[in-house]
């Protein structure tokens, strides 16, 4: 069986996990449906939120501003896995 590489497309979902300083709590899951939120404290024992939701292109883009808006900064955007 040959193994097949999955490209990201615009139109294409994928799971991503976006991490932020500070302690986002459970209202985010109005916001994205099936978000997973994971709040933990870093090396510095200051507090990081790491949300982790499938997303396509919009969506991605959609939470990147909200995030935006309110003033957060962005620690990391990894692409977990392509669906």
């Amino acid at each position: 069986m040959q193994d097949r590489i999955q490209k990201l497309t615009l139109d294409q979902s994928a799971i991503y996990q976006i991490k932020v300083p500070g302690c986002l709590d459970e209202s985010w899951k109005d916001w994205v449906e099936g978000i997973k939120i994971t709040n933990e404290t870093g090396e510095d024992l200051a507090p990081i939120t790491t949300l982790t939701a499938s997303l396509d292109q919009a969506g991605l883009h959609g939470l990147l501003r909200r995030l935006y808006a309110l003033g957060m900064p962005l620690i990391s955007i990894v692409c977990i896995e392509v669906c």
